[in-house]
């Protein structure tokens, strides 16, 4: 073949690549010399556009905002000097250090509780709502009601369940189990959905039962996927078992978070709360991640 046809086909090929469909290339060269392509679509395109005018919406709000004659200069000041009070100068003025941990023990209680609660609940209900082991009807009925409980949040599962069980940690508990196990379950059952269907295939040729197929295959193949989502979501509960701690009269750390930060208005007492709060979660990352490698 000669050179001519070598190079026509070459052309050829490059006129019918995904990149000369509906995409153009834009050749550049850098300061270096090195060539750099900017491929740009309609899609790109209305990208851009969008974040310009969400950033010009932006600048046009703070410009005609009402800031109710307030010196900016001053307020800045203020915040900064707030900000220097709360975390240069932490301390503990109304609770002692023993209360605090007490307190962060309850928060850890119920975030830990609502995450079991919801992760049991989260494990039956995904195989049923599992494409590869499930029913597609009872899995599209499951899926639609799991889907509802995760639209509505926590916090206001917490305060309808506070009608029937009062302000206190009952109400809070069951609240994240509520937003707990609707997570759970659409996360499980995507874990299980990834099983090797041949594994289970060779399992119901071989006359196992659906337990059996369960515990000898799902199980094993998706644990270390539901251990990460899990502690995910125990994280999740944590924080949120802070403002529960406020909203829901549960009590723990978020109570006495509140209190400092509203009720007191101790800049100190703040601060060192915060403290705990950030290590604590940090610890639990840590924690967690141990966890996750042992399993896998």
């Amino acid at each position: 073949m000669s050179e001519l046809a070598v190079a026509g086909a070459a052309a050829n090929t490059a006129a019918q690549s995904p990149l000369s469909l509906g995409v153009h290339n834009h050749i550049k060269k850098t300061p270096r010399g090195k060539i750099k392509t900017a491929a740009k679509s309609k899609s790109n395109t209305v990208i851009q556009i969008t974040v310009l005018v969400l950033l010009g919406l932006t600048v046009y709000g703070f410009l005609t905002f009402d800031y109710k004659n307030i010196d900016l200069a001053t307020a800045l000041a203020s915040t900064l000097d707030n900000a220097s009070t709360m975390f240069l100068q932490p301390r503990l003025s109304y609770n002692s250090f023993s209360g605090a941990m007490f307190a962060l023990l309850i928060t850890f209680s119920l975030g830990a509780l609502a995450t079991i609660f919801g992760a049991i609940i989260a494990f039956f209900g995904a195989l049923l709502c599992a494409k590869n082991i499930a029913n597609p009807l009872v899995a599209t009925v499951v899926r639609s009601f799991v889907a509802f409980i995760r639209a509505v949040p926590t916090i206001l599962w917490v305060l309808i369940l506070t009608i029937a069980a009062g302000l206190g940690s009952v109400a809070a508990v069951a609240g994240l189990t509520f937003h707990s196990a609707g997570y759970l379950v659409k996360a499980y059952s995507e874990s299980i959905e990834e099983v090797d269907n041949g594994v289970i295939e060779a399992l119901k040729a071989s006359g196992a039962s659906y337990w059996q197929i369960v515990f000898q295959a799902i199980l094993p193949a998706s644990l270390s996927f539901m251990t990460a989502w899990t502690f995910l979501r125990f994280e999740i509960n944590f924080s949120t078992a802070i403002a529960m701690g406020a909203a829901a009269g549960a009590g723990g750390i978020g109570f006495d978070l509140f209190m400092a930060g509203s009720f007191y208005f101790d800049l100190h007492e703040l601060g060192f709360i915060t403290y705990i709060v950030v290590i604590a979660v940090i610890v639990l990352e840590m924690f967690a991640t141990k966890i996750k490698a042992k399993v896998r």
